[in-house]
């Protein structure tokens, strides 16, 4: 019968296929040629095995030699080889390893969005704050001579703070990550998928460097642990409601029955019910005549400076730079030092205020470096 001819591919074995396949010099054509090349490999090296075992067994003495003759009959188990939890395959020693997951734009606005959300759970109560918060109205003694000193501007501007506390630990993000893409002695990012030289972040079909990712995810960290900084000073300053130490001068208070400190009735009297007269008691210095603790200068720079001196502890790692790198770091933190001392010879707040300040934004700072790398 033509069904029973000896050369049919069905009464072959799949070893035995492989085997003609390699014989004439044909390439497997399929993944489960690829499989069954390393079970032959396990099958051979074993059966080698167990014959150079026999055969030691024959010198020492016929008594052993049935034994070993049953140990002939090797068992070939054709399995697939086991899946690696990572979802590569792996043959002997070799992983087929998955394509890399790619992101594209609908993935990347909502991310931006999910960010802008969590970003205005912070901003929108501090703008409620500057724009509709009242302090808390707490008294004083005319005997007071912590609020009788003089009024002066402020050394360290507020735009000056904004500029080199804000504009200057982005730009450095910026300039460092994108430098860190240059070089290639340093280990590449570990959290990328290896062997991929790609971010798998896809702009309308146009894909970002990786150095822009880590940008955005160094920057946003930054922003939000600012944020959440700033909110804790503000309500720190109105609920506690502190006299700052210029307020005599700015505010020059006046009681409802026409009195003031300058009257002996009201030396000892701890007052709470007046109104400020002063030339330049504006309602909004008056507000913030109140805000005077915690120190949100201190708590602003101390927290932007400290995170940009760990920042460039972990991710500035050129060993020819490193004296600079110090430097950087030794100039940033005596900026947060200067501009904590200002405000107390400024006379816009107490020692204690100051402490206070540097110390949340310090306790911020070490908190949101901590997922650095």
């Amino acid at each position: 019968m033509s069904s029973l001819r000896p050369n049919s591919t069905c009464d072959t074995t799949p070893l035995q296929r492989f085997e003609s396949q390699s014989s004439n010099g044909e390439e497997p054509s399929s993944p489960t040629s690829i499989i069954a090349a390393a079970v032959v490999a396990a099958a051979t090296s074993t059966i080698t095995t167990t014959r150079a075992n026999a055969t030691n067994a024959n010198a020492t003495g016929a008594n052993h030699m049935h034994h070993n003759n049953n140990n002939n009959n090797v068992k070939v188990d054709l399995q697939l080889p086991p899946f690696e939890n990572n979802g590569g395959l792996r043959i002997g020693a070799v992983v087929m390893a998955n394509k890399p997951r790619v992101r594209g734009t609908a993935h990347i606005f909502r991310r931006i969005l999910l960010d802008l959300a969590m970003l205005s759970c912070v901003g929108l109560p501090m703008l409620g704050f500057s724009l509709w918060g009242e302090p808390y109205k707490r008294g004083f003694f005319c005997s007071d001579v912590s609020l009788k000193h003089p009024y002066k501007d402020s050394t360290i501007r507020s735009w000056m703070l904004y500029l080199v506390c804000a504009g200057l630990p982005i730009s450095t993000i910026v300039l460092v990550e994108f430098y860190r893409a240059q070089d290639r002695k340093p280990p590449r990012y570990a959290h990328y998928q290896q062997g991929s030289q790609g971010s798998g972040y896809y702009l309308c079909h146009l894909e970002l460097p990786i150095w822009l990712i880590e940008c955005y995810r160094k920057v946003g960290i930054f922003v939000f642990g600012l944020g959440v900084e700033q909110l804790t000073t503000e309500i720190a300053k109105y609920v506690i409601g502190r006299l700052r130490p210029h307020f005599f001068a700015l505010c020059q208070p006046m009681l409802h029955d026409n009195s003031n400190c300058s009257d002996p009735i009201n030396a000892q009297r701890y007052i709470e019910d007046f109104s400020c007269t002063g030339p330049d008691a504006s309602a909004k210095l008056v507000k913030e005549v109140r805000l005077s603790f915690p120190s949100g200068h201190s708590s602003f720079t101390c927290y932007a400076m400290l995170y940009l001196v760990i920042y460039l502890q972990r991710r500035m790692h050129w060993k020819r730079i490193k004296m600079l790198r110090h430097m950087l770091q030794t100039l940033l933190l005596m900026f947060a030092w200067y501009t904590a001392l200002t405000r107390v010879s400024d006379y816009k707040h107490h020692w204690s205020d100051v402490l206070a300040g540097a110390g949340i934004g310090m306790a911020y700072a070490i908190v949101v470096t901590c997922t650095l790398w």
